[in-house]
C-alpha cells in the first residue's frame, strides 16, 4: 500500500547518495532505510537502485520516481500552509481589482511571491461590478473596487487613495481647458468620471460638463489609452499607477494642477469572513510602498477623493 515515509527516504537516499548518513539524518538504522526502499520497490514493482557495493546509482524508474516524490513533497506542503489563515507569507492568493491599480498591484505582489515561495498569486483584472459577483461567488477572496459597492452579503472597506493625472502629448503645449478641448479626449471605463472631477476641481469656474470636449475614442482597457495620447490623438486622465507603469511615459507627460483630485480605492470582501494575515500583511506592505512613493517620509497630504 501507498506509503509517504518510503518516498521520503527514497528522497533523502538520492540527496545524501548514502545509506549510512540518511540513517543518520532519519534518525533510523541503516536496515530501516534498506527496509524502506524494497518495499517501496515492491509496492512499485520497480528495481529504483542499481547496486554497486556500497554505492549505487538510480535507475530510469528510480530518477521518475524521485522526480516524482519531489513533485509530491512540494504539493502537500503548498496545501498544507493554503489550510493556515494565519500564515503571514504563505497560502494562495486570489484577488482581482481593475486594471488601474491592478497595473502595479499585480507586480508588486509577484514580487512578494519571489521573496515568500510559500505564497501563489491568483489575479484577474476585472470591473467593479464583475470583482463584486466573483467575490460573492467565492471565486475571489477579495476585491478591489473604485466605488463602493453596496450589497447585504459584502463588506467594502476603504482602502487606498491614488492621485489622478490629466496626462498629454509630450509635445502639448497648452495650460487651459481651451487648449484641452482643441485636442480632444481620449476616454476609457470610469475615464469621464475621473476627467470630470480632476479638470471640476481644478477650473471651477470655466469647467461644465465632459460633453463639451470633443471625444476622440474609447478602450475598455485603461492602460491602452495611454497608447493613444502617446500619438497625439488626444488627452486623458488617468490614475497614478497607470501612468507610472505605462510603456508610453516618455511618449507623454503629466501637467502640473494646484489641486490634487485622487482616486479611492475600496477592499471587497464576503461579510463575516476574517481576512487571513496574509492579504491584511499585504495590502498594508503595498498601501505603505505607495505612500513613500508619493509622499517620501514626510505625513500624507489631505486627499481630496473623487465626489
Amino acid at each position: 500500500m501507498f506509503n509517504a515515509l518510503y518516498f521520503r527516504t527514497f528522497i533523502t537516499l538520492v540527496e545524501t547518495g548514502s545509506f549510512t548518513q540518511t540513517a543518520h539524518r532519519l534518525e533510523m538504522t541503516q536496515p530501516g532505510v534498506s527496509q524502506h526502499v524494497r518495499k517501496l520497490e515492491r509496492y512499485l514493482d520497480k528495481s529504483l537502485l542499481e547496486r554497486h557495493g556500497r554505492r549505487f546509482t538510480l535507475t530510469e524508474a528510480g530518477r521518475r520516481v524521485y522526480d516524482y516524490a519531489l513533485k509530491l513533497f512540494a504539493e502537500h506542503e503548498q496545501f498544507r500552509h493554503s489550510l493556515d489563515a494565519d500564515s503571514t507569507y504563505s497560502g494562495d492568493c486570489r484577488l482581482a481589482s481593475p486594471g488601474s491599480v491592478g497595473a502595479m498591484l499585480y507586480p508588486f505582489l509577484l514580487g512578494q511571491q519571489q521573496m515568500h515561495p510559500g505564497l501563489t498569486v491568483s489575479y484577474s483584472f476585472a470591473f467593479n461590478q464583475e470583482i463584486s459577483q466573483d467575490v460573492l461567488a467565492g471565486r475571489y477572496d477579495l476585491g478591489i473596487v473604485t466605488e463602493p459597492m453596496r450589497h447585504p452579503d459584502l463588506e467594502v472597506t476603504l482602502w487606498h487613495h491614488e492621485p489622478l493625472c490629466l496626462v498629454v502629448p509630450a509635445d502639448f503645449a497648452g495650460t487651459g481647458l481651451a487648449e484641452l478641448m482643441g485636442i480632444g479626449f481620449i476616454s476609457y471605463f470610469d475615464g469621464l468620471n475621473h476627467a470630470s472631477a480632476l479638470l471640476r476641481g481644478n477650473f471651477p469656474r470655466e469647467f461644465r460638463s465632459m460633453s463639451h470636449f470633443r471625444r476622440q475614442g474609447f478602450t475598455n482597457e485603461v492602460g491602452m489609452v495611454m497608447d493613444a495620447v502617446a500619438r497625439g490623438l488626444g488627452f486623458t486622465v488617468v490614475s497614478r499607477p497607470v501612468l507610472e507603469t505605462s510603456p508610453w511615459q516618455r511618449q507623454v507627460k503629466a501637467l502640473e494642477l494646484p489641486v490634487a483630485v485622487y482616486e479611492t480605492l475600496y477592499r471587497v470582501t464576503r461579510a463575516g469572513s476574517e481576512m487571513p494575515r496574509r492579504y491584511v500583511r499585504l495590502l498594508e506592505d503595498f498601501r505603505e510602498q505607495r505612500r513613500l512613493a508619493l509622499h517620501g517620509y514626510g505625513d500624507s497630504p489631505e486627499v481630496e477623493p473623487l465626489p
